[in-house]
């Protein structure tokens, strides 16, 4: 990745074992795919004034150079994302089926169609 990366909190605060487990993962795609630019990665948890459990919301953007993968799902009603490691497992889950259906589209486009007569 030619970029740092970049992760935000909203509504929560930080924590060091949960950033180390956010550049394991970026890491790892990393090297699943090296044509990424940057990655910028949005941990959010509700307002407090929800009266059940707490669901995170994690938003993964991953810039390549034809564009862009987002993995934005939100997860209403999950109750496994009531755990921050879940909801960040599982957005970079997406994440990496959508850089991996990005390099085949990229593959794809870029073999050479043989000469027609």
């Amino acid at each position: 990745m030619r970029s740092p990366l970049q992760i935000t909190y909203r509504h929560m605060d930080s924590s060091p074992a949960l950033e180390a487990e956010i550049r394991d993962r970026v890491e790892a795609l990393d090297q699943h795919c090296e044509r990424i630019i940057s990655c910028r990665v949005v941990v959010e948890a509700p307002h407090q004034r929800h009266r059940k459990g707490t669901l995170y919301h994690v938003r993964v953007s991953l810039h390549l150079p034809n564009g862009d993968v987002v993995s934005d799902h939100e997860h209403h009603g999950a109750h496994e994302h009531e755990d921050v490691y879940v909801a960040v497992r599982d957005a970079f889950a997406a994440a990496r089926r959508q850089l991996d259906g990005e390099m085949r589209r990229h593959r794809a486009s870029s073999k050479t169609q043989p000469l027609r007569d």
